[in-house]
């Protein structure tokens, strides 16, 4: 294991320090990018072998979606902090007159619709990364289902994570965006549960628990 290596401490250090970002947010994002890893891994182990040959299709078109994802994963770990930096940065503006008032307040506003869209995007990355594994969870190298298993729950724990992201910041503002955006959420959690107690379900039939 010494791939696992002074930089990932250095992010786990960063993590737990006592500045706010990168905050629950970003690991949501870096979950998200463990799950394509585990994808990756389970789709390579089933293109190695031809005895898991009606997965190979399944695996290619995960190895193509999860190297992406990795890359769009650790992008929206570092767009959410900034995401959440503006919204202190807002916070801060000076308000020692009455148009100061009012554009403090819209820069929190338009701040804080942005800090909710950053986590809704993470979820959006958690629901198609559920729906991309749905095939491999069938066809896929056997001897790897539970990382194949792994993979679908650290998905769904990023949506989760996300998903409290969201609400938090739009309990402070309200508004027809803000509709729009609880809606969406609503929606992307539906569809996370189902893919992903379809994922367990196929994973617990193949292993025969």
């Amino acid at each position: 294991m010494s791939e696992i290596n002074d930089g990932y401490t250095d992010i786990l250090n960063k993590i737990a320090s006592s500045d706010p970002t990168p905050g629950g947010g970003s690991v949501a994002a870096l979950t998200l990018a463990h799950a394509h890893a585990l994808a990756l891994m389970v789709s390579r182990l089933t293109l190695d072998r031809e005895k898991w040959a009606d997965g190979h299709a399944s695996a290619e078109d995960v190895i193509v979606r999860s190297e992406e994802g990795i890359a769009a994963s650790i992008d929206m770990a570092r767009a959410d902090a900034e995401s959440f930096d503006r919204v202190m940065e807002s916070f801060r503006l000076p308000r020692n007159n009455d148009d100061e008032i009012e554009s403090r307040k819209k820069s929190i506003r338009a701040a804080t619709i942005g800090a909710a869209r950053s986590p809704l995007k993470i979820a959006e990355g958690s629901l198609h990364l559920l729906i991309s594994i749905v095939e491999l969870a069938k066809f896929g190298n056997s001897n790897a289902l539970t990382d194949l298993a792994a993979s679908a729950e650290l998905a769904r724990s990023s949506f989760v994570i996300a998903s409290m992201n969201v609400k938090i910041n739009l309990d402070s503002i309200d508004g027809e965006e803000c509709d729009l955006i609880s809606s969406e959420l609503f929606a992307i959690e539906n569809n996370v549960n189902k893919h992903h107690a379809k994922i367990i379900g196929i994973i617990d039939e193949r292993l025969g628990w």
